[in-house]
């Protein structure tokens, strides 16, 4: 039997909402990976509970990656049972998302003591490191114009004058000009690295909560279309 206008509708926006909640999920993969490089290259953050976001985001848009293209099938196709299990799917999806956003709230405090003991063993491993491990934190105090931890203060074992710093932290690099100018607020940056690292870190954040909201208005649209196409097909429709 023919179908009017309205399930064909309905199958098209199915359609079309998994294929862009397919490409949601292979953006979420490669954030995910892009905070994972950044924050173990970039920041060379060494805790193990700062890779849980990234990995959880790499996991989740895998997932939404296979589940969005079997939806489409199920769409195209009028496939009760596929569609079905799609909107099952989606529906799990949407459950551990809002299991996941809980666990980041309550842990949501964690970040700065991550920030501060990833900090503190830069500082210490810095004159015994790798020159790409130098390179990093350096990059990291140019970029970001802070200088240690929590002050410049941070780097008194840097030399035996206990009153030197690396030129990474001088308000204008050149070499040497970290020597003997820990104190001086004019040649070296006084603030801490650890606020500005935390806020960069939030600032990231604030996008990914943005994303999150756009896939879960997504997923939503996708069950109800995905219900209405079902209760169509059970009612012995055959979409072209």
């Amino acid at each position: 039997m023919g179908v009017e206008g309205g399930m064909k509708c309905v199958k098209f926006l199915l359609f079309f909402f998994n294929f862009i909640f397919w490409l949601c999920g292979l953006a979420l993969i490669v954030v995910g990976i892009l905070v994972q490089v950044n924050l173990h290259k970039t920041f060379m953050i060494r805790d193990p509970t700062a890779s849980g976001a990234p990995i959880v985001l790499i996991g989740i848009g895998v997932v939404i990656f296979f589940i969005a293209f079997f939806g489409c099938c199920g769409a195209w196709k009028e496939n009760y049972c596929m569609v079905t299990t799609f909107a099952i799917l989606i529906s799990l999806i949407i459950i551990v998302e809002i299991a996941a956003a809980i666990a980041g709230y309550i842990f949501r405090n964690k970040i700065s003591n991550v920030v501060q003991d990833s900090l503190t063993e830069m500082i210490t491993n810095y004159n015994n490191s790798t020159d790409d491990f130098k390179k990093a934190v350096d990059n990291l105090q140019e970029d970001l114009k802070c200088c240690g931890v929590n002050s410049s203060a941070d780097w008194k074992n840097y030399r035996p004058n206990g009153n030197s710093v690396p030129d990474s932290c001088c308000v204008n690099v050149t070499a040497g000009c970290g020597i003997g100018t820990m104190t001086d607020p004019a040649k070296v940056h006084q603030k801490g690295c650890q606020d500005a690292v935390e806020a960069l870190l939030k600032k990231h954040i604030q996008w990914v909560i943005v994303a999150a909201l756009v896939i879960a208005f997504l997923q939503i649209m996708g069950i109800v279309f995905s219900c209405l196409l079902m209760r169509g097909i059970r009612s012995g429709y055959e979409v072209m």
